[in-house]
């Protein structure tokens, strides 16, 4: 799939569980809220250097930001972020 069609796919059914925010904030060692933590993940989606798939999830890699970002490619959950 061309990457612009898979990222535009991914931001149309882009989802969050409560605990996700928590487990970003830890791994960035944040305090962000929701609303920043979700304008953050849709910019590193928008603006990403690459997105692979690697058995059932999507690993989104923005190196300008210096974030992966890995969602789950059968309900495009968002799963973590790492920084690169």
């Amino acid at each position: 799939m061309n990457n612009e069609i898979l990222k535009s796919t991914i931001l149309d059914h882009l989802c969050y569980t409560t605990l996700v925010y928590q487990r970003i904030n830890k791994k960035l060692d944040s305090v962000m809220d929701k609303l920043t933590i979700k304008n953050l993940i849709t910019d590193c989606i928008k603006t990403a250097d690459s997105i692979s798939k690697n058995g059932k999830n999507y690993y989104v890699y923005n190196y300008k930001k210096n974030i992966s970002v890995t969602i789950n490619s059968n309900n495009f959950r968002v799963i973590t972020v790492n920084r690169l």
